[in-house]
């Protein structure tokens, strides 16, 4: 059971855990013109070559290590050590040699993370051959074919890659591409020609695979990951080997030498065609020679339990999330101390992604790691984009609270451009920048300034002005504030974060609205299982719909909402009416994303009558405004 009603609040007076990095630096440079150039001065080290450095050399040190695990039909753990995954991805190699897809060619990977796919973008690196993972409902889903077709107009594969055939048949004949090679890692499918993985797997390495590794280098297209095509047509992020390896060699400047090798385990459910996981967690465990288990999980009701069950199995040594599924994780560990144990038992610190945390949540995992463990556990968050592979900054020390994303890593230029008396859009330059949008020169040349910085559109505001080496705060998508109809600027990124936090836990997530209106409303999706608590027993037998419209339940919103805009200044601080969402964010309709965030622009667009609604005068009767 839990014990959090048992135990204060983990103070500022308890130690954190112990991380064994560098000192932080940043220096500032002051321009005439207003902006800011932010560096930390010390230099990187020096990059691999490839990525496949890392795999050969874990291959001849350790190699009956496990490189990769899953979950196996029966519900154990599959895995293939680095010896099999050099001696595979070796096979795969020559394979595609075989076949004539060379150095300069293109996968399209349709499918989610697995061991296959693992050794697939291995045996293709290996050679020089280019992966392009995409989200797969591009294929699953009706909705995203045109998308699908997006991607193969802009990458030409010479061969389509998936763990099966039968889920993805309808979006490979809706875009034409029945002509290329399809490898297939599980099961037939009559009519189809298919290409068996075992068939590469049999294959007999030669030479000519290290001939072409060793031509492979630091300007080798290793992927192309697609953004996600929310607010318009995917774009074609060319990751080159070196945007990939120097963003290991940033963070091993960071860390101390004995932090460089694990063994150290890895549990993840974030999708490989996004460069959260397919760059920063899946080439940091590579890097570390640890395990990357692949969690079937995802933090939504359902398919949160593959998660729980993981963990009861495996501690890892960093844990890496959604804020979504840190609420998910914080509520079953309260629940469970025995999981919670676990969980902490090994883990040096925590990481979140795609969302601000709010502070209550932040504060809850404190309380939770000083119940296991007598400490607190710092999160060791960062910010940066695909187009960076992905860092830009990193916060490697332990701070008081959240929304933090550290300092520039080394070797990485931060220009800063006013937006308001605190705000700054943030720019980034370095060899971690992408060379290009594939087929889309004009676009990538609005993204890079005269000066060869990526404007990645965002904000962030310093902890303090007269100290940049404490770092920056993320302030906003800049795309995402508005205005008004007062000409109130709201910065919509730190209102939600903060309006999020004060609701739990009866709320799990939120978008803001206002643009051009007189005052800030907000749509919400309430945590059900929370709110059915409110309504004691009459609540057990209540659909969700009858939750949410309960008088007792829709009071505690209200009386939250007071709470927090009397605690909050002005009115961009403050939301003046909500509406309560029984239908959850769709993820055919891009309303959230592979990553588990919300998208507050396509949400908006897609529910336009219901924002309209809120606004209606006299306030109508389903909307909640504070007590």
């Amino acid at each position: 059971m839990s014990e959090t009603g048992n135990v204060a609040h983990a103070g500022a007076d308890i130690p954190f855990r112990q991380i064994n990095t560098i000192e932080p630096k940043a220096e500032c440079e002051m321009r005439p013109d207003g902006s800011i150039i932010v560096r930390d001065p010390r230099p990187a080290r020096e990059p691999e070559r490839t990525i496949i450095n890392y795999l050969r050399r874990w291959a001849q040190e350790v190699p009956d290590r496990a490189m990769l695990g899953q979950r196996d039909p029966a519900g154990g753990w599959s895995t293939i050590s680095y010896g099999e995954m050099r001696q595979q991805a070796d096979a795969v190699g020559q394979w595609l040699l075989d076949h004539g897809i060379a150095p300069g060619q293109t996968i399209l990977i349709l499918s989610p993370a697995s061991i296959e796919h693992g050794i697939l973008a291995m045996g293709a690196m290996t050679i020089g051959v280019t992966i392009a993972p995409v989200s797969p409902p591009y294929a699953l889903q009706q909705s995203g074919w045109s998308k699908l077709q997006k991607v193969v107009d802009a990458v030409q594969p010479s061969a389509i890659f998936s763990q099966q055939a039968a889920p993805y048949a309808d979006g490979v004949a809706a875009v034409s591409l029945d002509a290329v090679p399809w490898i297939v890692a599980e099961g037939e499918m009559p009519g189809l020609k298919l290409v068996s993985f075992c068939e590469l797997l049999e294959t007999r390495p030669t030479d000519a695979v290290e001939q072409a590794c060793a031509k492979t280098g630091l300007d080798t297209v290793a992927k192309v990951l697609f953004s996600s095509g929310s607010t318009g047509w995917p774009k074609g992020i060319i990751n080159t080997q070196r945007m990939m390896c120097l963003n290991q060699a940033y963070h091993d400047t960071i860390w101390h030498p004995d932090e460089h090798c694990g063994p150290f385990d890895t549990l993840n459910w974030m999708p490989w065609h996004h460069t959260m996981a397919g760059n920063g967690l899946f080439n940091r465990s590579l890097r570390q020679g640890g395990t990357y288990y692949i969690d079937d999980g995802r933090p939504i009701p359902g398919h949160f339990d593959s998660t729980i069950a993981a963990l009861h199995e495996i501690a890892p040594h960093s844990y890496s999330d959604v804020p979504a599924g840190f609420a998910m994780l914080a509520s079953a560990l309260e629940d469970d101390s025995k999981l919670r144990d676990r969980f902490f038992s090994k883990l040096v610190f925590l990481q979140y992604a795609g969302a601000s945390l709010p502070i209550e949540l932040w504060q809850r995992w404190q309380d939770l790691s000083v119940q296991a463990t007598g400490m607190r556990t710092p999160f060791l968050t960062g910010y940066g984009c695909t187009e960076t592979g992905p860092s830009i900054t990193q916060l490697y020390w332990a701070i008081e609270g959240s929304g933090y994303i550290g300092i520039p890593v080394p070797g990485v230029e931060m220009k800063l451009i006013p937006v308001d008396e605190t705000r700054y859009e943030v720019r980034s330059r370095g060899g971690n920048v992408t060379p290009g949008y594939l087929g889309n020169d004009a676009l990538y040349a609005e993204a890079i300034d005269d000066e060869g910085f990526y404007c990645t559109g965002d904000a962030a505001t310093f902890i303090n002005p007269d100290d940049p080496s404490e770092g920056f705060r993320f302030a906003s998508r800049v795309a995402e504030d508005f205005k008004l109809l007062t000409g109130t600027f709201v910065a919509v990124g730190t209102l939600r974060a903060k309006a999020v936090g004060a609701m739990m836990p009866l709320i799990s997530d939120m978008v803001i609205t206002g643009q051009d209106k007189a005052w800030v409303g907000a749509l919400m999706w309430p945590d059900v299982a929370a709110c059915r608590k409110l309504i004691g027993d009459e609540g057990e037998a209540a659909s969700d719909a009858q939750v949410i419209a309960h008088p007792d339940v829709r009071s505690a919103f209200a009386a939250k909402l007071a709470e927090f805009n009397s605690a909050s200044g002005a009115s961009s601080m403050r939301i003046a009416r909500a509406i309560l969402l029984n239908e959850p964010p769709s993820a055919e309709e891009n309303e959230i994303t592979d990553k588990g965030y919300v998208n507050q622009r396509r949400v908006l667009e897609r529910r336009a009558e219901l924002v309209a609604h809120l606004y209606e005068e006299p306030a109508a009767a389903d909307t909640i405004a504070p007590a």
